[in-house]
């Protein structure tokens, strides 16, 4: 599905609550750095400082909306980023603007790293020729689900298996007891569908984009990564303010 269709799946009163969430846990009370900051008009650029696919749009945008800010966004959900890239501009009062700041970083920065992480297992497994379903797992972190599984959405992956019994998994420790990762794995599923074609067979466990390749098979109709939401790593963007009237200027990343 196309990247923007997604953000049509979202219900605003989830987002809503969610960014109502994060902002009261980063400001359960008082503000005092609103004192200084003040409430003049202010614009922020939005900076992409790392590699990877731009997801989180809907996330961001909540977060802002909640403290009366504007972003206008000028790449689209799922684009490739190549740093340094100017991704958005924020407006709104600058106490207001600073108050958002660091909570739609962090959904953002994280959202991307998952639809990153989906994005290469994906282009690894049709690198191999497998045309099956990468997926990732319920390992997701607690009061984070939607970002994450909408994060793999865009990365071009699946969110995960809803129906256990829909779906047949083979997991590590069935190749363990086995002895032969390889030769068991789709040995078992190959008979499982001689006997029950309009099953599906999942692979799960252990798997990382190295070994991928080696599950790639074709009675395998899905591999599970717990490790595209587990370790995916954060994407690295900054919100710095500028001048209205002139041009932002981005700074490299430091190594």
């Amino acid at each position: 599905m196309d990247p923007e269709g997604l953000a049509l799946q979202l219900s605003p009163a989830a987002l809503a609550t969610l960014a109502e969430g994060w902002l009261r846990e980063d400001c359960p009370g008082l503000n005092p750095a609103a004192l200084v900051t003040g409430a003049a008009p202010a614009c922020a650029a939005l900076w992409a400082k790392s590699p990877g696919v731009l997801a989180g749009r809907p996330f961001f945008d909540a977060v802002f909306a909640h403290v009366n800010c504007q972003v206008t966004w000028l790449l689209p959900e799922g684009a490739p980023l190549v740093p340094v890239a100017q991704v958005a501009e924020v407006r709104g009062p600058t106490h207001c603007l600073l108050l958002g700041e660091r909570v739609a970083l962090n959904a953002l920065a994280r959202c991307s790293g998952v639809a990153s992480a989906a994005a290469a297992a994906v282009q690894v497994a049709r690198g191999n020729g497998w045309p099956g379903q990468v997926a990732g797992t319920r390992k997701t972190t607690p009061g984070f689900r939607l970002v994450e599984k909408y994060g793999l959405l865009v990365g071009g992956a699946s969110t995960h298996r809803y129906d256990l019994g829909a779906l047949v998994m083979v997991k590590d420790n069935h190749v363990v007891a086995a002895g032969s990762m390889e030769k068991e794995l789709h040995r078992t599923a190959a008979a499982l569908k001689a006997q029950f074609p309009n099953v599906g067979v999942e692979a799960s466990g252990g798997i990382t984009l190295d070994n991928l390749p080696q599950f790639c098979g074709p009675h395998i109709d899905v591999i599970s990564l717990g490790m595209l939401t587990q370790a995916a790593p954060a994407l690295d963007f900054s919100l710095k303010l500028f001048a209205e009237g002139t041009t932002p200027v981005p700074h490299a990343r430091r190594a």
